[in-house]
């Protein structure tokens, strides 16, 4: 397999941008040779600029849960743009993705568009400071909320009161705003709400964590995180930017039955295109600008194009068994190589959850970040290598989950179940 044209690009690229990409991982620090440059994709596969095909586990991160190019998406956005662009106007497109949205969402009553799901998250947390008068957030260690600067937190010393920046450039009164907390530690959690709720706005979570491996909560947590929530008196905010439209029309919010105070959306709700959102219910979201007080705004909100995106995706989803067949297909994928793992006594283990799956280099089930070893990461690297020169991608580190669109047929799985099965052998040999 040949990269030249990739790496010529790369070369150009580290003249033009910070570590030649415009997102960090893309650089592929974590695994091995030039990051590839993709010129198309269709359906579960895409082409590099050195005529590659590959069958893509990555899915733009996510969004593309009906694959590359789906005929009602492209047809919709190419539609909409003969008509233009933006116009910094309502337009009925955003009438009816949000009626499409609010109507199948138990637990939605209004919501507001944005260009992103950082974005979302940033103006969730200004939401619920500006509803509860409070100012401190509560977020949990292995859970990513975008590159929010109160959020670019981790636990420091290992107490929930002292909080550590992750990124240069964030002030060190922003990092006080923050406590940061252990998942799975319902002790800590309602210790800390007890001692601090009087200061606290709202807790944030990723409901299925899938930033920093896929570290599954059991539903009981879930549930009384939202009971000692409303004990105290705290806003409870669920960060759906991956796991909303991906495991159910309603997410995990839908999948777990609970209902948070705010949830944020990105990826799936765009249909390719840079959109996220935030919602709740009517009286939380009456404090949004221009009907309350908490201002937010963007030039970019609820473009037309991006509301077509969405809505074409978002009608795809709702079909019949959509959900129910991506849950089936996915799993019949993650069972067959974890029986041959088994087979071969690998230590490691596949874990899913609807159509999101990630390769764990362990045995046991790990719920926290710090359980997961970071010698797994160089067993991925070779993984991911191997795999790369038999036509199959996954994202560029060991830490970021995979996603079955579509559009992966039951050919495409098998084979690539096959696939990754004779990798396994040169990791663990």
């Amino acid at each position: 397999m040949k990269r030249n044209n990739s790496q010529q690009l790369f070369d150009e690229a580290k003249l033009l941008f910070p570590g030649g990409v415009n997102s960090p991982v893309r650089a592929f620090k974590s695994v091995s040779g030039p990051p590839l440059f993709i010129k198309s994709g269709n359906g579960a596969h895409f082409i590099d600029e050195d005529d590659n095909t590959y069958l893509d586990f990555c899915c733009s991160w996510g969004p593309l849960i009906l694959g590359h190019n789906n005929d009602k998406i492209r047809e919709a956005i190419v539609k909409t743009v003969a008509n233009g662009t933006s116009f910094g106007t309502p337009t009925k497109l955003g009438n009816e993705i949000g009626r499409l949205i609010v109507e199948n969402h138990r637990y939605l009553e209004k919501i507001r568009f944005v260009s992103s799901g950082t974005e979302a998250v940033m103006s969730a947390i200004r939401l619920a400071r500006g509803y509860s008068g409070k100012n401190k957030i509560v977020k949990f260690e292995g859970c990513y909320h975008g590159h929010v600067d109160s959020l670019l937190v981790k636990a420091g010393s290992g107490l929930a009161t002292f909080g550590e920046s992750t990124s240069s450039g964030i002030p060190k009164s922003f990092v006080e705003e923050t406590l940061v907390l252990g998942l799975n530690d319902l002790a800590g959690f309602e210790k800390l709400l007890e001692e601090q709720h009087n200061d606290i706005a709202a807790v944030i979570i990723e409901p299925i964590p899938a930033n920093n491996g896929l570290l599954l909560q059991d539903q009981n947590y879930l549930v009384w995180l939202r009971t000692l929530c409303d004990k105290y008196g705290v806003l409870l905010i669920f960060d759906e930017v991956i796991s909303g439209f991906r495991v159910g029309f309603e997410g995990a919010s839908g999948y777990y039955s609970i209902q948070p105070d705010i949830i944020t959306f990105g990826k799936i709700v765009g249909g390719g295109m840079p959109v996220g959102a935030y919602g709740g219910s009517k009286e939380i979201m009456s404090h949004v600008a221009p009907d309350g007080p908490v201002y937010q705004a963007g030039t970019l909100s609820a473009n037309p194009v991006a509301m077509a995106a969405g809505i074409a995706v978002l009608k795809q989803l709702l079909e019949e068994d959509f959900y129910e067949n991506q849950h089936i297909k996915t799993k019949k994928f993650t069972d067959s190589i974890q029986r041959y793992a088994d087979e071969k006594e690998y230590p490691m283990h596949m874990v899913q959850i609807g159509s999101i799956f990630w390769f764990a280099f362990a045995q046991e089930r790990i719920f926290t970040a710090d359980q997961i070893d970071p010698q797994g990461m160089d067993k991925f690297k070779v993984m991911h290598h191997e795999l790369l020169h038999r036509g199959i991608y996954l994202g560029p580190s060991g830490y970021e989950v995979g996603f079955i669109s579509a559009a992966h047929t039951d050919e495409d799985l098998a084979d690539a179940a096959i696939t990754i099965c004779n990798v396994l052998d040169l990791v663990f040999g």
